[in-house]
């Protein structure tokens, strides 16, 4: 199998929180564009899908200038049609899940992560992390957290504050999880079909049934935080950090 790395953006119109928020303007572009636009600043990407089971986000996508794939509206979680997509690539050795509701993605990242996917035979699955910043509710459980062994390898995800000092006094600092992942694409026809696992359905966390399954998780470190829109309120905040 040749190696490139391929990125899908999984996109659904029936979002519970957000409804339509795939093609919601922000400073006058839909969600899904802003997302596609950044994964085409990467260099390490051998090409950009957008994956959807809606016409109307597939209409707005190939006007301006989206590959598109059409999935099924069965799937439960994008992972699912992220995978649905690449068992029918061809020539491709990895993907990358870039969420389709983070418009702030750094490309430098999505490179980053496609680099070591590339670099490293033995490595199957990477995410990324970055520090909270001072101040920052580290209680929040909807700020999931990540802690690392010395090879920055992912020891567990929580929606608890983790590490907990027990004196008040921590060594290290915490991580917030950002929303990519890279996996070979073994792993990933292998992950979808692994059903889900104690751990993920109690934090509600879907990368804890590849932990569960022993599968060695490396988390790339950014200084490029990377905020979802998941509500309508957080649209204006976004829109502020692309004026800044």
């Amino acid at each position: 199998m040749s190696k490139a790395v391929v990125a899908v953006l999984p996109a659904r119109w029936g979002s519970t929180r957000f409804p339509g928020k795939a093609l919601h303007p922000i400073a006058g572009r839909p969600l899904i564009q802003h997302v596609w636009d950044r994964c085409c600043r990467a260099k390490k990407l051998a090409g950009i899908i957008i994956a959807t089971d809606d016409m109307r986000i597939a209409r707005v996508a190939f006007d301006f200038g989206a590959e598109v794939a059409m999935t099924s509206a069965r799937h439960k979680s994008g992972t699912d049609r992220v995978a649905e997509v690449a068992k029918k690539l061809r020539g491709v050795s990895h993907v990358i899940n870039v969420q389709g509701d983070e418009p702030m993605i750094s490309p430098k990242l999505i490179d980053q992560l496609a680099g070591a996917l590339l670099a490293e035979k033995k490595l199957s699955m990477i995410t990324a992390a970055s520090r909270f910043a001072p101040g920052e509710d580290v209680s929040n459980p909807n700020a999931v957290k990540v802690v690392l062994d010395k090879d920055s390898n992912a020891l567990y995800f929580s929606r608890a504050p983790i590490p907990c000092s027990r004196d008040g006094i921590s060594l290290v600092p915490h991580y917030r999880h950002q929303g990519i992942y890279g996996y070979s694409l073994p792993l990933l026809l292998k992950f979808v079909k692994w059903k889900p696992t104690r751990l993920e359905l109690t934090e509600q966390l879907e990368q804890l049934r590849a932990l569960e399954h022993g599968v060695r998780i490396r988390v790339a470190i950014t200084s490029h935080g990377s905020p979802g829109v998941d509500h309508l309120q957080d649209v204006a905040v976004v829109e502020k950090m692309l004026r800044e």
